[in-house]
């Protein structure tokens, strides 16, 4: 057997270390997880009750359209349903959209210096030409991603906010990029962290003025869905159509979609869930300023903090019960927002190791 060359290249995405894992390890009994960028309320009492009803029918197969889904998001948004495609997973929608536009080799993709991992390995997987711009502080350097733009460019992944960064561009700036990257060229703007910017929602009126942008969202974030994987893209009805076509049938599971739907309808739990991550990344940056700390200001859910020899840092957090995240980014950890109690004690835990 031979296997693809550009498949022998990729380094497996590796995720947060399993709270399980750990406690196998160390023995340990209390594990704070700051490393997934999950939210720390767990889910809505509304999306319980959803998702016991829809046991009874766990026999069957989930709706392979997603109709109601579609209808909720559809409603939610105030966007056609044949403007929308479900994944498992924005992750799921990320790599449809990479397989839609990447057809051979000599097909360019263009990211962003610190980028979501995912962009680079499915760009690797398709073996496309990956070409990665240089960051502007710590973010995304739109003049140089528009200047790599080629005949051969086929797609730019943008995400915003951004991850692993947390930086953010303003509407105005990249609705300005928009316009003009040629209308050949596909963009995905990734948006997992859209709704904690409590902003209004530029981006999706955008879809009316441009063909070539698709839009991904999530639920693992803000409305604490993470387990369930369940995400979705909002473009144009063409190119809903295709990605259609190529998708796995079945790829939301029944009890995804009803989970996801209660999550559209329970208002109260999504502003809660903003306003606890808001005091939470408030907490985490007065805790670094007072260990004179160097952190990147973040829109998301977690935030970047520099530190000496992260790895070695991240290795001492482990041993206290503390899982986060070595980036990328030379010097920095990535920690996601934890419940106030979790930020104080890894705060705490943070000062004895540095």
């Amino acid at each position: 057997m031979k296997i693809c060359d550009s498949i022998k290249s990729i380094n497996p995405y590796q995720g947060g270390k399993p709270i399980s894992e750990l406690k196998r390890e160390l023995g340990l009994k209390s594990i704070a997880k700051l490393a997934s960028n999950e939210n720390p309320l767990k889910v809505s009492d509304k999306v319980l009750v959803a998702i016991n009803k829809s046991l009874k029918d766990l026999n069957r197969y989930p709706d392979g359209n997603g109709f109601e889904l579609k209808q909720a998001i559809s409603n939610h948004l105030s966007v056609n349903i044949d403007q929308i495609t479900l994944g498992n997973g924005s992750n799921d929608i990320i790599e449809l959209v990479a397989r839609l536009f990447i057809c051979n080799q000599e097909d360019e993709v263009i990211l962003s210096e610190y980028a979501f991992a995912i962009y680079k390995l499915i760009s690797k997987a398709l073996n496309a030409k990956t070409i990665i711009t240089p960051a502007k502080n710590y973010g995304h350097d739109l003049e140089n991603m528009q200047k790599a733009i080629t005949k051969k460019t086929k797609l730019i992944f943008i995400a915003n906010p951004n991850n692993p960064t947390g930086t953010f561009i303003t509407h105005e700036k990249l609705y300005k990029f928009i316009q003009q990257v040629p209308k050949s060229v596909a963009i995905l703007l990734d948006q997992a962290y859209f709704e904690y910017l409590k902003d209004d929602d530029n981006a999706i009126n955008w879809l009316k003025e441009f063909n070539n942008l698709i839009i991904t969202r999530t639920f693992s974030k803000a409305y604490g869905l993470a387990g369930l994987r369940v995400g979705y893209a909002i473009s144009s009805s063409k190119i809903a159509n295709y990605l259609n076509r190529i998708r796995q049938p079945f790829n939301v599971n029944s009890i995804a979609q009803s989970a996801a739907i209660a999550s559209l309808l329970d208002k109260e739990f999504l502003n809660k869930s903003i306003a606890e991550n808001k005091n939470g990344l408030l907490q985490l940056s007065k805790g670094f300023d007072k260990l004179g700390l160097e952190y990147i200001p973040s829109y998301t859910n977690f935030i970047a903090v520099k530190v000496n020899n992260p790895n070695a840092i991240y290795q001492k957090l482990l041993k206290q019960g503390f899982i986060v995240r070595v980036v990328e980014m030379k010097g920095y950890l990535r920690v996601s927002v934890g419940s106030k109690n979790e930020n104080i004690l890894f705060l705490n835990a943070l000062k004895s190791v540095i």
